[in-house]
């Protein structure tokens, strides 16, 4: 049995949910972090899924693009997160409210 685009976007549908779900409920930053690096999975299975089946697409470059750029922001979300742990000793988002300019 062939997967087919549809199967592709469907699941790639499903993660961006899952991911706008747990940015938009969660509070713990790492929970967060966690539901922002599923939205970017998601974009990249879209980008790999249309130079599959698409041609003379370059998804897969950018896709390699992506995630590079994803490494190097859960690296500097990790360490803000663990200077808020530091300052705060929890990692509740509504904690955070004294950073406000």
């Amino acid at each position: 049995m062939s997967n087919t685009l549809l199967d592709f976007m469907i699941v790639s549908i499903a993660l961006l949910a899952i991911g706008i779900y747990g940015v938009s409920v969660k509070r713990n930053a790492i929970r967060m972090l966690f539901a922002i690096e599923i939205i970017v999975n998601a974009a990249n299975l879209n980008l790999v899924a249309f130079a599959r089946f698409l041609p003379g697409s370059e998804g897969q470059t950018f896709a390699l693009f992506s995630i590079a750029i994803a490494a190097a922001e859960v690296g500097v979300g990790l360490a803000l997160i663990i200077v808020a742990y530091r300052m705060y000793k929890n990692v509740d988002i509504a904690e955070f409210r004294s950073l406000k300019g």
